[in-house]
């Protein structure tokens, strides 16, 4: 957690750094945060029902302008996952880093999706579970084009067998809600 704290104040520096640029060409790279609420559960293939848990996730993000419609947006999350049956708990804790393709649409609103691989970093027993998660995810996003400052929803579907069990495939499953806000972010490039 501390390296991550670390990382965002490096972020943050460097990203007010780069506000200064001005218009944004494709290729360049805007820095963001973000953070907000998962609600995630775990889908197992022999029938076995979990309920959903809240959790939080926080992240950095990089926005790559393709041209004025499509970008790419790689990140670094940190997210608290897992499930739960009856009186168990099942925390999982990941460092997950999606690249996501966006499509922009001139009034703010993106339409995003794309792969990620998650790196669990701690568990109740991490002895049962595979060290790394791979899926996709897809989602809508939109941001103020004056301000940066944005909302985000997005769905992820793991694929990768997160149970070490052979005999049960589980598969992480969530749904993200949360903020997010680019730095140097420039209506103009957007709205062009």
């Amino acid at each position: 957690m501390r390296f991550l704290i670390g990382l965002i104040t490096a972020i943050l520096i460097t990203g007010a750094a780069s506000a200064q640029h001005g218009n944004s060409p494709a290729g360049f790279v805007n820095l963001g945060i973000k953070g907000g609420i998962n609600m995630y559960n775990i889908y197992n293939d022999n029938n076995t029902k979990y309920d959903q848990i809240t959790g939080y996730y926080l992240g950095l993000l990089g926005h790559i302008h393709i041209n004025n419609q499509w970008a790419f947006q790689p990140e670094l999350v940190y997210s608290t996952q897992g499930a739960k049956i009856g009186g168990t708990k099942y925390d999982l804790s990941y460092i997950n880093v999606p690249v996501m393709l966006q499509y922009m649409f001139d009034n703010g609103f993106r339409l995003q999706a794309g792969p990620h691989l998650g790196f669990l970093v701690s568990a109740d027993n991490k002895d049962n579970w595979n060290p790394v998660d791979f899926g996709v995810g897809a989602g809508v996003s939109y941001i103020v084009p004056s301000t940066g400052l944005g909302i985000d929803a997005r769905y992820n579907l793991g694929l990768s067998n997160i149970n070490k069990d052979d005999a049960v495939k589980s598969t992480n499953r969530g749904l993200q809600l949360g903020l997010f806000y680019i730095f140097g972010h420039n209506a103009s490039v957007v709205l062009k």
